[in-house]
């Protein structure tokens, strides 16, 4: 195939699934990184055929320089242009795909080819659907498909992006939501669904959540239907999407907005009293039985270890 693959890269996520994801349509896929040469060099051993590096100037964004980057990769003249969901990925995406005049698609999932045609398949209704959209043109999407594990290659020659202009955003500060749980950030969440039974029991969350140094999550039930929790905890598609060492799911039942918030975690444990549960299908360790019995009893092996 001669068609090319561009994917704007700010962060390790999904970096493997975009590269795979390209592949299906390109021999050439190229990778453009927005930020530390650690990064860039990072990226270089995965598999692209060329890797290009802009790193920001102390003190600027990513996103300012959107419309240098838009003009360095002018020439590429890609046909797919991929990003992740980070925010500062989705604004460099949608100044390349301005000058590329690509059309924009959202929660992209996969990508299929035929003939000519690019197929992309999006998510919609939290998860609950998936759409094709058949396109001849050039497509710029925001990819949330799976991410795949780090190859093995030899790294490519890194091209530098020389600042010829310089960018007029400045960071000046970042100001946190009020009451922030933290939960973008954690290595350890412990998050609590429909299956706890009362206010207070949720004492025993916390005391989990303390002894493995963890931050505390919840399903949306648990913050708009009986408030126990705030909205700042919940962890679904529709408000945190986060990324932990390790997330613990107690009383959760799985539904497909609560999963896509936890897609990026690397170790998930659910511990449910239904072995039907759809969390125990999308885990890597699974606990059925009593949450009563089995969290005191996790709390107590986690302040062992310290």
């Amino acid at each position: 195939m001669s068609m090319k693959s561009l994917i704007i890269i700010t962060d390790e996520r999904r970096v493997g699934g975009m590269l795979m994801a390209a592949r299906t349509l390109s021999e050439q896929v190229i990778a453009v990184v927005v930020g530390s040469p650690s990064l860039a060099e990072t990226v270089a051993t995965w598999g692209f055929e060329r890797v290009l590096n802009l790193e920001p100037a102390s003190g600027i964004p990513a996103e300012a320089y959107a419309a240098l980057l838009a003009e360095v990769t002018a020439d590429i003249k890609p046909r797919l242009i991929l990003a992740s969901d980070m925010p500062s990925s989705r604004v460099l995406l949608a100044a390349v795909a301005a000058k590329q005049n690509a059309a924009i698609i959202g929660a992209v999932r996969a990508i299929t080819v035929c003939g000519d045609t690019i197929i992309t398949s999006r998510s919609m209704a939290d998860d609950k659907v998936l759409e094709d959209i058949k396109t001849a043109g050039v497509i710029a999407g925001i990819f949330i498909g799976d991410d795949l594990e780090k190859p093995q290659t030899q790294a490519v020659a890194i091209e530098h992006i020389e600042q010829k202009n310089a960018a007029h955003i400045k960071l000046k500060g970042i100001i946190e939501p009020e009451g922030n749980a933290g939960l973008l950030t954690a290595a350890r969440v412990v998050s609590v669904g429909s299956g706890i039974k009362a206010k207070n029991d949720i004492k025993l969350i916390e005391e989990l959540a303390q002894a493995a140094q963890a931050e505390i999550g919840c399903t949306l039930p648990i913050c708009d239907d009986v408030r126990w929790l705030p909205t700042h905890r919940v962890v679904g598609s529709t408000h945190n999407q986060i990324a932990p060492e390790l997330y613990i799911a107690i009383g959760i039942s799985g539904q497909p907005q609560h999963l896509a918030g936890v897609r990026d975690a690397k170790i998930v444990v659910a511990i449910n009293n239904d072995p039907e549960a759809r969390i125990l299908k999308n885990c890597n360790y699974g606990i059925v039985g009593d949450l009563y019995k089995i969290v005191p009893a996790l709390t107590a092996a986690f302040k062992n270890l310290v």
